[in-house]
C-alpha cells in the first residue's frame, strides 16, 4: 500500500505545483497525509486538503477539486473531491493482481522490510528477580520485549535478546539469612522456587519483629560481593533453581534469549565506572555515599556506591550499557520495564551522556503500565501475586475442556491446548496500549468470547482447513467479484504499514488490533462468499488463494506478538 500511496502522491504533487509551485509538499510528505476514512463511503484513501491550505494559499475545496479533475492512476478506480477532501476508491482487479500476488509470492517475508539491515539492536527484557516466581507482573516486560525483538528482526535488524536477571543485591543477603535460619535443602530441591519465595516472605515477617535481621542480610550480601565461597555457592543454587522454572515459562511462550547475563556480571565493573566519574569531576560524596548530582536536570541524584562501598543497581546498569556497547556496538539498546523505572533509566542515560559518550542517545527506555490484581497492588513479600504458571495452567485446562467437548478426536490436543491457552493470556495483555495501567481480572483474561486470542487462532485454523479441503490448485489470474473480497485485500495490504507503526511507537498492540481487523474482514468474506462451493472455477480458485493469503498474513502477525499458529483446533 505504501508504494501505491507514493504513486498517488506523486501525481497529486504535479497537480498542486500548477496551483502554487512554491507551496506544494514533496511526494513523501503528501503520501504521509493520506488517511483511511472511517466510512468506506468516503473512499478507501483520502487526502484532507485542509492541511495544505496555508502553504498552497488556496481553500481546501479548491485544492481538492484541482487534484480530482481528470485524475487517473493505476490501482484507483475513481477519485472525487468532497468538501475539501480528495477521496480515492481502489480498483478491485488491481488489488487482486498486486496485493494477492505479492502475498503469495513473498509468503513469510510479506510485511517485512530491510530498513535495519546491518544494524544491531540489543533488547533488555523480562529480567525477573532470581528466587522469586514469574507472576502476572512479569508478563508485560516479557511479551512486550519479545514482540519488539520480533518486530525489529522483521524489519531487518540483527537483534540480541538479553535477560538481565535480577541476580544481585541485598535481597540475596535476605535469602541467605533466611535459608540458614529456616531453610531445608531437600525441601527446596523438591518445592523449587515456591519454597524460595516462602523463605523470602518469612524473612520479612520475622524482620518486622526483629529489625536486626536487616543488618544480618546486609552483612551477608557484603560477604557475597567479597566472593565468600559459602555465600556464592548458595547464591548459585538459588539461581539454578530459578532459571530451571523460568525456562519452562519461556518455552510455553516460544521465547529464547541470547544472553542470561544479569546484574551479578557487572558488580565488579562498577569501581571502574566510579573511578571514571571521579576523574571527570562528576562524582561527589553525600553522607558517605557516592553520587552524581543531577539537580541541574531536574532529577534527584544518581546513587553510584553505598556508604560501605558496595554497588547498587544504577551503577550496574551503567556498567551493563558500556559492556553492551563494546560487545555489540548497537544501533539501539532498548530497555523494557515498568513505567515506575522511568526515572532510574533517565538518570542512568544522563550520567552516561555527562561522561561524554554520544551513544547515550541510542539508549531507549520503553515503559509500560502497572498491573494490579482485582485492584490490589502486586507484592511478592505479602503473597499477593497471580503466578504465570498457574494462570497458564488454568487457561490450558479450559481450552482442553472445550476441545474435549467439541473436537475430542483432535490429534496433538495437548500442544494445541497449550498454544491456545497461553495465546489467550498473551493476546489479552497485548491488546492494551502498553502505557495503560491494567487491572488484571482473571475471568476477563480467560474469556474466549469476542475479540480474543482463541478467536484469532481459530480464524487461522479456518484458513488452513479451507486449503486442506481444496487440495492442490493453480490460479494464473484472480477474479475479484464481491466487495468482501476487495475489503479483505485492502486490509491485508496494510500489514507493512502497521508493522512500521508498531516499530516506530514500540507498540505491539498495533499488531494485535490489526490481527482482529484481518479476522473480521476474513470472516465477513467467509460467511458471505461461497469458497469451495463457488460454481465458477476461477472464482473458486481466487477465493481459496484469498484464504491462503489471509493465513500467511495472520501467521506472520502472530509471530510478532508471541502467538503460535494452530492449523487445527
Amino acid at each position: 500500500m505504501q508504494t501505491l500511496k507514493l504513486t498517488i502522491a506523486e501525481q497529486c504533487v504535479d497537480r498542486l505545483r500548477t496551483l502554487n509551485p512554491d507551496g506544494a509538499p514533496t511526494a513523501a510528505e503528501l503520501a504521509a497525509m493520506l488517511e483511511y476514512p472511517p466510512d468506506p463511503k468516503m473512499g478507501d484513501l483520502a487526502l484532507p486538503c485542509f492541511k495544505l491550505s496555508k502553504t498552497m494559499r488556496r481553500s481546501p475545496v479548491q485544492i481538492a477539486a484541482a487534484i480530482a479533475e481528470g485524475f487517473a492512476c493505476a490501482g484507483v478506480a475513481r477519485a472525487e473531491a468532497v468538501n475539501g477532501y480528495f477521496n480515492l476508491y481502489l480498483d478491485a482487479a488491481w488489488l487482486g493482481e498486486n496485493v494477492l500476488t505479492r502475498i503469495l509470492a513473498e509468503r513469510e517475508k510479506y510485511g517485512s522490510s530491510d530498513i535495519g539491515a546491518g544494524k544491531e539492536v540489543v533488547l533488555d527484557y523480562s529480567s525477573p528477580n532470581v528466587a522469586k516466581p514469574f507472576h502476572i507482573g512479569h508478563l508485560g516486560t516479557t511479551v512486550i520485549g519479545h514482540s519488539l525483538k520480533c518486530l525489529h528482526e522483521f524489519a531487518g535488524y540483527h537483534c540480541t535478546g538479553v535477560n538481565h536477571l535480577g541476580d544481585w543485591g541485598t535481597q540475596f543477603g535476605k535469602m541467605i539469612v533466611a535459608y540458614r535460619k529456616w531453610g531445608n535443602r531437600e525441601q527446596i530441591e523438591q518445592g523449587g522456587i515456591d519454597e524460595l519465595v516462602a523463605l523470602y516472605v518469612k524473612f520479612h515477617e520475622e524482620a518486622e519483629k526483629d529489625p536486626a535481621l536487616e543488618d544480618e542480610a546486609r552483612a551477608a550480601f557484603t560477604k557475597l560481593e567479597q566472593k565468600d565461597p559459602e555465600n556464592l555457592s548458595l547464591w548459585q543454587w538459588f539461581l539454578d533453581i530459578s532459571l530451571k522454572e523460568y525456562k519452562i515459562t519461556y518455552g510455553q511462550l516460544g521465547i529464547e534469549f541470547d544472553s542470561y547475563m544479569g546484574e551479578s556480571h557487572y558488580f565488579d565493573k562498577a569501581p571502574a565506572i566510579a573511578a571514571e566519574l571521579k576523574e571527570k569531576g562528576l562524582l561527589t560524596i553525600d553522607d558517605g555515599a557516592s553520587i552524581v548530582n543531577l539537580e541541574e536536570y531536574n532529577m534527584p541524584p544518581c546513587l553510584i556506591l553505598k556508604r560501605d562501598g558496595s554497588t547498587i543497581y544504577p551503577v550496574r546498569d551503567i556498567a551493563a550499557a558500556f559492556y553492551r556497547k563494546k560487545t555489540y556496538d548497537f544501533e539501539k539498546c532498548i530497555y523494557v520495564t515498568s513505567a515506575g523505572q522511568s526515572l532510574h533509566f533517565a538518570q542512568c542515560f544522563k550520567v552516561i551522556e555527562l561522561m561524554g559518550y554520544d551513544w547515550a542517545n541510542k539508549l531507549v527506555h520503553v515503559p509500560y503500565g502497572t498491573v494490579s490484581v482485582n485492584g490490589a497492588k502486586l507484592a511478592t513479600r505479602t503473597g499477593n501475586v497471580v503466578l504465570l504458571k498457574d494462570l497458564f495452567a488454568m487457561a490450558i485446562d479450559k481450552v482442553r475442556a472445550i476441545m474435549d467437548e467439541k473436537n475430542p478426536d483432535l490429534q496433538g490436543k495437548d500442544e494445541v491446548a497449550e498454544a491456545v491457552g497461553v495465546g489467550a493470556i498473551v493476546f489479552n495483555y497485548l491488546s492494551n496500549n502498553r502505557n495503560r495501567d491494567i487491572n488484571f481480572i482473571l475471568e476477563d483474561a480467560l474469556s474466549f468470547e469476542g475479540n480474543t486470542g482463541p478467536y484469532a487462532q481459530y480464524t487461522y485454523a479456518r484458513t488452513c482447513s479451507i486449503l486442506e479441503k481444496a487440495g492442490e490448485l493453480s490460479c494464473d489470474a484472480y477474479t475479484i467479484t464481491a466487495p468482501e473480497e476487495a475489503d479483505l485485500l485492502k486490509v491485508l495490504a496494510r500489514f507493512n504499514e502497521r508493522v512500521m507503526a508498531a516499530l516506530e511507537e514500540y507498540e505491539p498492540s498495533y499488531i494485535v488490533r490489526y490481527i482482529l481487523e484481518v479476522c473480521a474482514a476474513f470472516n465477513r468474506f467467509y460467511h458471505n462468499c461461497p469458497i469451495l462451493t463457488a460454481e465458477d472455477a476461477q472464482i473458486r480458485a481466487t477465493r481459496v488463494k484469498l484464504a491462503e493469503a489471509t493465513g500467511i498474513v495472520l501467521g506472520n502477525a502472530f509471530g510478532l506478538v508471541c502467538m503460535k499458529k494452530t492449523e487445527k483446533i
